[in-house]
Order: structure tokens, then C-alpha cells, then sequence
């Protein structure tokens, strides 16, 4: 389970890297935005917080705190894995561990968290986000579909 865990939080990590690389020095290079759809955008923000801009205050010491909360939920979750017997969970893990060390690499590096992904319809604005974002997200849906719905778990009949 730990080596499906780490390939898919070093393939997560890397490509979130790789895509906020590609954001800042290349695409938006003077920052400004595109408009893909009507209902997509690619925008260069920074977040200095957690979801939504919470606890992104301007304080010096909120990136290392905000680093040690998420290293305390990686460890975590994967001492929480050791446990568990659902290849989902391993999936689900590394897609959490993978986005939250992506965010992590940018507060250590540069303070804040690089957001680009801009969806908005209707007159309704999603805050922009990340693939790393976006991997916590689905990685915390598998765990809560597997803890609702797991069913039987591998191995048992």
C-alpha cells in the first residue's frame, strides 16, 4: 500500500510543481489572465492562508506554521494507512499527501501558495485553486466514499 501511496504523492507533487513553474515563469510572464471558456480562466493569485484565504494573515511565521500543521496530517495519515486494507485508501492518501507537500514546497519557497484554476458560472465565483488543491479535494472524497460505502474490503469474500 505505502509504494501505490508515494508514486501517486511524488506524481501529484510533481505535477503541481511542474504546472505552477509553467504559471509563473512562463505563461504568465507579465502576470495577467486568460479567459479558456466562459466559465474557465487561468489567473495568477497567491494564497497566504488555507482554504478560501483563512489564516493568511500577514504574519512572517504563518508559512511554517501553516508547513507544520500539514506535515502533522501527512504523518498522520499515513500511520492512519498502516491499517487499512482498501486499495482506495492508499490512492486517496497519496492524492492528499501529494497536494498538501505541493502547497508546502510554495509556502516554504516563496510564503505563499500559487492559485491559477479560475471557475466561475452564473454569476457564482469559485476562489482559483491548484492541482494540488484539487488532489486534496478528490483524495478526501475517496476517503469519505470508502469510510460510507467501503463495502468489503480486499481480501475478504
Amino acid at each position: 500500500m505505502y509504494k501505490l501511496t508515494a508514486l501517486l504523492a511524488v506524481i501529484v507533487c510533481a505535477f503541481d510543481q511542474f504546472t505552477k513553474w509553467l504559471i509563473l515563469d512562463v505563461v504568465m510572464q507579465p502576470p495577467q489572465s486568460f479567459e479558456i471558456t466562459g466559465f474557465f480562466n487561468i489567473v495568477l493569485a497567491f494564497n497566504r492562508g488555507v482554504s478560501f484565504g483563512l489564516f493568511g494573515n500577514e504574519a512572517a511565521i504563518m508559512p511554517y506554521i501553516l508547513s507544520g500543521v500539514a506535515a502533522v496530517i501527512v504523518v498522520a495519515l499515513l500511520v492512519w494507512l498502516r491499517g487499512q486494507a482498501h486499495t482506495a485508501n492508499a490512492v486517496a492518501v497519496g492524492l492528499v499527501v501529494g497536494g498538501a507537500i505541493g502547497n508546502v514546497i510554495d509556502r516554504l519557497r516563496i510564503g505563499m501558495v500559487v492559485d491559477f484554476l479560475d471557475f466561475h458560472l452564473a454569476g457564482w465565483h469559485w476562489p482559483a485553486f491548484n492541482v494540488a488543491d484539487t488532489a486534496i479535494f478528490l483524495g478526501v472524497g475517496i476517503l469519505m466514499f470508502v469510510s460510507l460505502f467501503g463495502g468489503v474490503s480486499e481480501g475478504k469474500r
